[in-house]
């Protein structure tokens, strides 16, 4: 049986390589790694507090290893990265129209910042006097 022609040659592996906007975005989509890591951690301590105090403690422990720590570490510096990221594309991709003036891109961007410190404040609050 006759196979047609290929309409593009294949990409070696390495072609995001040769690019600075690929290696970016890679970099970007690989932020999910540690991100999964830090998901599994909290379902994790989810399932120990419901099995009861020796489950939690022993959890407790787990989290407190510094491979943990300095997995939970990167988790945090590749969510602060894709948010990053995520906030410099946002004006791109959806202007914003306050009537016939478009919203600067820079004020968007330090809106979204504005809102991610709200949310870091309120839970400092709601759960920094324990």
């Amino acid at each position: 049986m006759h196979k047609p022609p290929r309409a593009h040659p294949p990409l070696p592996r390495n072609w995001w390589l040769k690019h600075r906007f690929f290696i970016a975005y890679m970099a970007r989509e690989a932020t999910v790694l540690p991100l999964v890591f830090f998901i599994a951690c909290l379902l994790a301590g989810t399932v120990a507090l419901l099995r009861g105090p020796d489950a939690w403690q022993s959890w407790l422990g787990f989290m407190r290893s510094p491979p943990v720590v300095a997995l939970n570490a990167l988790a945090l510096a590749a969510s602060l990265y894709h948010a990053w990221t995520f906030f410099q594309l946002f004006p791109r991709v959806m202007p914003l129209r306050l009537g016939k003036r478009a919203v600067p891109a820079s004020l968007m961007v330090a809106g979204q910042w504005a809102g991610v410190l709200a949310v870091l404040l309120l839970f400092v609050w709601l759960f920094g006097r324990a």
